[in-house]
């Protein structure tokens, strides 16, 4: 990493956003059911700058709520920590997923439970040195030999 006061990885999402999302309406479950929503989002850094805090607006067919994700960077190991909290589920935090970015890519995993089973959970941050990036979740029911993508969400400047 170069040398600065803090990681310059998430810079590209300092400020305010109008999003697309699309979400499987199925998890791991043979479901080629897409949802199609929209919202918001506001990014600020936290922590002078090894960390931030993402405010989400999302409005899907049941209704709109509110979520965050939390991040915070390690310089020691040079990797971040993204959390999830969710409106709906106040005092639950999501498994935390960890990674790094390599040449503008961010990857991060976690290990996790849907429907009781665990399964490997990955986040990839993609074009973040454009004027549009994009982020995808996708799980594997095998250990991350197969992986189905099942959320993205594209940015556009607000």
């Amino acid at each position: 990493m170069p040398s600065t006061d803090h990681s310059p990885d998430f810079d590209f999402q300092i400020g305010r956003w109008r999003v697309s999302h699309r979400r499987l309406k199925a998890r791991l479950a043979g479901c080629t059911d897409w949802e199609a929503f929209e919202g918001t989002s506001e990014m600020r850094p936290v922590l002078g700058g090894n960390g931030n805090v993402e405010d989400n607006l999302l409005h899907i067919a049941t209704g709109s709520y509110r979520a965050i994700a939390i991040r915070s960077f390690d310089p020691a190991s040079g990797a971040w920590a993204i959390w999830w909290l969710d409106s709906r589920a106040p005092h639950a935090l999501d498994v935390p997923v960890v990674g790094r970015f390599e040449n503008g890519v961010g990857t991060f995993y976690a290990d996790d439970m849907l429907d009781g089973r665990p399964v490997r959970m990955r986040f990839l941050w993609l074009r973040t040195d454009s004027d549009a990036p994009r982020w995808e979740q996708a799980l594997s029911a095998d250990g991350g030999q197969n992986w189905e993508t099942n959320w993205t969400m594209d940015f556009a400047r607000a």
